[in-house]
């Protein structure tokens, strides 16, 4: 009786700690106090994510083609009910970002404030999935939310920045850590960092040359451009 109990207790201690690797959130890693996440294969994740439902916004724009839009839709929602109440270890767009930055140093971000912009994400979404796919429905709504996930994974594909680990802080009333670019840390920018008054003259010089363009050369701008072998075209036939 003994052993049988030694044995079933074992068993058990092993199906949990089993069950516990498969759903959780976060990996640990030597040198850090919590649970992290690599910040590369996030950001390639994030730039699939915005291409697949940019695809779909413009075949609606241009050809009010809805399919795609509600594939990309619930494949979005699975995702990210995979990434927050699983394990974002099975997320299939976080599975294709790692294998994509498979060769990069990866970079470690807290994963606590990450599961509340997910939470964000399974939130939009979700509304997004009840009103298109489910009620067969548009509206200014969910052209609203699609903007939302547009910017957030925009912002985060390509300058690194979480918009929605942005209001972490006021959320729960602590710092987020372990911030990409360590953002969160109070440091002071480095000489390469910094702008000078001449850089910002730049660039309002270069915003003022664009509305100049249009005002001077308003005509051949907006002008539908000719084939270039038109004209040899024809004298060869």
């Amino acid at each position: 009786m003994v052993v049988t109990k030694v044995i079933n207790d074992h068993l058990t201690y092993t199906d949990h700690t089993n069950m516990k690797k498969v759903i959780q959130f976060g990996e640990d890693v030597p040198g850090y106090d919590i649970p992290v996440l690599n910040e590369r294969e996030i950001r390639a994740a994030a730039g699939i994510l915005f291409l697949v439902i940019y695809t779909a916004l413009m075949l609606i724009l241009l050809n009010n083609n809805f399919v795609v839009a509600k594939y990309a839709i619930t494949l979005f929602l699975t995702d990210f009910i995979i990434r927050v109440f699983i394990n974002p270890q099975f997320s299939p767009s976080l599975i294709i970002g790692r294998l994509i930055v498979r060769n990069q140093v990866p970079e470690y971000v807290g994963a606590k404030q990450k599961r509340f912009a997910w939470i964000i994400g399974v939130a939009l979404s979700g509304t997004m999935f009840l009103f298109m796919v489910v009620m067969d429905t548009y509206s200014p709504i969910t052209g609203i939310i699609c903007l939302m996930c547009l910017i957030f994974l925009f912002f985060e594909s390509v300058f690194g920045i979480c918009l929605a680990c942005k209001v972490y802080r006021l959320v729960y009333g602590e710092k987020a850590q372990y911030c990409p670019g360590e953002v969160c840390e109070v440091n002071a920018r480095q000489p390469i960092q910094k702008t000078s008054g001449a850089q910002w003259m730049i660039v309002v010089a270069f915003i003022g040359c664009i509305f100049l363009m249009g005002y001077f050369f308003d005509k051949p701008l907006n002008s539908i451009p000719h084939y270039l072998f038109k004209s040899q075209t024809a004298k060869s036939k």
